[in-house]
């Protein structure tokens, strides 16, 4: 049974007052689903202090583990902070910094050599969606962004539909099946049903309070990936909570 995970991304969202949001969530992160909050690394170890029943996790990686790469950070030092888990791949580090599928596998591979959970996103932009082509990206993209040695401990899958990431926008529930039982489809055509079927994933992309519950009522969605609605307890809260419910 594929335990069911509600992810918060604070992007670049947060000072050490807003860690105060965590005291308030404790209360939704004791039910049945793992609650994890992925704030700036600035906050990571100061986060773990706090987060009680709560896990933490980093919102990008460095492939290697140390190096010459100034303002860069590693998995290995994620690691060291405190994390478990590591963003890789949102489609905000593909556009803004031109982070291709083979970067974000390395990426990947480095997360789990230095013991965190990869969560890979992958997800088509408007103008994709509107050519046809959303399963032809999204295969694409696993195909190249998962090395061959991803288990459902290790990996985490996150569609984001670029067009639907703090738009308002959300894509029917039909759609939203239709590219998850897609999703579990391809990833046992590559790594075998056991494989496959350990491994999570989530819908993120304009998830709040008020579509949460019909959102995890489709068929393959183990969780959600949550942006702008995760820096508030008090949003965020009513989101897990659907979630346990589901």
């Amino acid at each position: 049974m594929r335990r069911k995970l509600a992810a918060g991304n604070w992007k670049m969202n947060g000072t050490t007052a807003a860690l105060a949001e965590l005291d308030a969530l404790q209360g939704a992160a004791t039910g049945g689903a793992e609650v994890l909050i992925c704030p700036p690394a600035t906050l990571i170890a100061a986060a773990t202090t706090k987060a009680g029943a709560i896990a933490v996790g980093g919102q990008d990686c460095h492939p290697d583990a140390s190096g010459a790469h100034t303002g860069d950070i590693s998995a290995t030092m994620l690691k060291d902070a405190g994390a478990t888990y590591v963003i890789v791949g949102h489609s905000e580090r593909r556009a803004d910094h031109g982070e291709p599928d083979t970067l974000i596998a390395a990426k990947t591979h480095a997360a789990w050599q230095a013991g965190l959970t990869a969560i890979v996103c992958v997800g088509e932009t408007l103008e994709q969606r509107d050519s046809g082509k959303t399963l032809d990206v999204i295969g694409t993209q696993l195909a190249a962004s998962l090395p061959d040695t991803v288990t459902g401990a290790n990996t985490v899958i996150a569609y984001e539909p670029v067009w639907a990431i703090g738009t308002g926008k959300v894509p029917t529930t039909d759609q939203i099946a239709d590219v998850h039982a897609f999703m579990r489809a391809t990833l046992v055509h590559h790594f075998g049903a056991d494989t496959a079927n350990a491994i999570r994933l989530l819908y993120g992309g304009s998830v709040k309070a008020s579509n949460a519950t019909e959102i995890f009522a489709v068929g393959d969605v183990d969780g959600a990936l949550v942006g702008g609605a995760s820096l508030k307890a008090t949003d965020f809260a009513p989101i897990v909570d659907a979630l346990n419910a589901s």
